[in-house]
Parts: C-alpha cells; sequence; structure tokens
C-alpha cells in the first residue's frame, strides 16, 4: 500500500491503475485491489476521468504532524510579516533525512519564479534553508552529504564537498546562509534558522528574491528577525543553549 501511495509525486498527482502498476512495481491486479483498499478508506480518490489522486484522507493525518501544521501556525504571522517587509517569496521548511521540506510558503506576485512548493523535497546542500539545516544537524549526516555526489542544478551549484563544508562553517558563524542561484540561475536565497524550545535547530525561513542586484545585506536581519520571532512563538529564549547538532526536538 505504501508503494502504491509513494508513487505519486508532484510531477504525477493524477495517475491510472495502469500507471500505478507500473509506478509501484506491481502486478495490475494487485495494483486494482490496493487501489480499492485505499479509496474505500480514503487514502485516494478517483476522478471522472478514472484516474487516482491523493484522498483527503491523508491531508487531515498529515495535519497531526508536529512539525506541519502545529510549526506553520506558529510561524505565519512572521511569514506575513517578512513578505510585507520584502513582498518576496517567503518560505519555511523542515529536514527529513537528506532532504529539506517545504511546509509552508508565500508567494509574491512579481516575485522570481521559484521551483519550490508546499510538500516538494529538495537536497539539503543546493537550497539556503537546506544549508541552514545541513549546518546544524549530526556529524554524521552532513558527512553522508560529503560521502555522495553533489547534484548540480545550475553552473553555480555547490557540487565540492570541501566548498560546501566552508559554506556551512560560515552558516554557523554568521546565524544565516546565502544560496546564490543554486537552484536556477535567476534567483537568490536568503535563510536563517528557526529554534524550538530547548534551542535545537528544528526549521529553516527564507526569502528568495531575484539574484540580479538582490539587496542581500538588507534581507539577511528581515529574514533573521523573522526565524527569532518563530523561535520565540515555540518557547526558546534568547541565551539558551545553541542546541546540539542532530537532536530535532518536534514542535
Amino acid at each position: 500500500m505504501l508503494d502504491v501511495l509513494a508513487a505519486f509525486d508532484h510531477e504525477h498527482p493524477a495517475l491510472s491503475l495502469t500507471e500505478i502498476g507500473r509506478r509501484a512495481g506491481l502486478p495490475l491486479a494487485t495494483a486494482h485491489r490496493l487501489a480499492g483498499v485505499l479509496t474505500r478508506w480514503g487514502a485516494l480518490e478517483r476522478d471522472a476521468s478514472g484516474c487516482y489522486r491523493i484522498g483527503l484522507r491523508l491531508w487531515e493525518l498529515g495535519a497531526l504532524a508536529p512539525r506541519g501544521v502545529a510549526l506553520r501556525q506558529a510561524a505565519q504571522p512572521f511569514l506575513e510579516d517578512l513578505y510585507e517587509a520584502t513582498h518576496e517569496n517567503v518560505q519555511l521548511a523542515v529536514r527529513d533525512g537528506a532532504d529539506v521540506v517545504y511546509i509552508e510558503r508565500i508567494s509574491g506576485r512579481t516575485a522570481v519564479g521559484v521551483l519550490s512548493q508546499v510538500g516538494a523535497r529538495w537536497p539539503l546542500h543546493a537550497t539556503g534553508v537546506g544549508l541552514v539545516l545541513l549546518a546544524y544537524a549530526g556529524a554524521a549526516l552532513q558527512e553522508e552529504v560529503y560521502g555522495k555526489p553533489l547534484v548540480a542544478f545550475t553552473p553555480y551549484t555547490v557540487t565540492d564537498p570541501g566548498r560546501l563544508r566552508r559554506m556551512l562553517a560560515e552558516v554557523r558563524r554568521t546565524g544565516c546562509a546565502v544560496s546564490d542561484r543554486q537552484i536556477t540561475d535567476d534567483a537568490l536565497s536568503v535563510a536563517a534558522p528557526v529554534r524550538g524550545p530547548g534551542g535545537d535547530v528544528i526549521a529553516a525561513v527564507s526569502v528568495v528574491v531575484h539574484a540580479d542586484g538582490a539587496p542581500t545585506r538588507a534581507l539577511i536581519p528581515a529574514v533573521q528577525v523573522a526565524a527569532r520571532g518563530i523561535s520565540r512563538t515555540l518557547g526558546w529564549q534568547p541565551g539558551d543553549r545553541a542546541g546540539v547538532p542532530g537532536q530535532q526536538p518536534l514542535v
């Protein structure tokens, strides 16, 4: 059943039964049986064309995730303030393994186009929020990332482990990350860490702007103020321990 659900992604939000079977690696009869069970339970829905989509029941369960709705609710006022101050794309993300997952986004109508969307995953090394989350992750995860080929999305994507190490050290020193044209060659992201009650970094907030002429120096304090505001709402107090890398309690 999990293989059936995993057949869906942002590029494939609607699938026929044949496509489900092929993407899940299941015989057609098995895919048909499992899709029927999942549809009756509400995990899948079938539209008028006969294609299947993710059902509302999964959204209800997803809303219970402590790093989902609870974090988004705490962050929303500060994300809105950051948007009003910049009128650029504002994002909130958490780490899941070696990926960053976006859980909230406010889009500016005249802002640079971005590929990220709520629920989307991207590698940690190439995004502003990902660099923040990787910088404060455990040493074991960092070594895992360094040891694998780093995917390049543009000619500016950092794929050298040594350079990435230096970037993460700078993130920890300054409390912010700048990802310059690493996902698309026209966008720059500025991100800052969000801390939980114990001081551990549990999320990251960012603003994404046009890379050409980006006012990076002005954006850094604005993003940091938003991140600190979210952190305080979650119970963090300035002066708390910075957090032990790798320990990320649920909110």
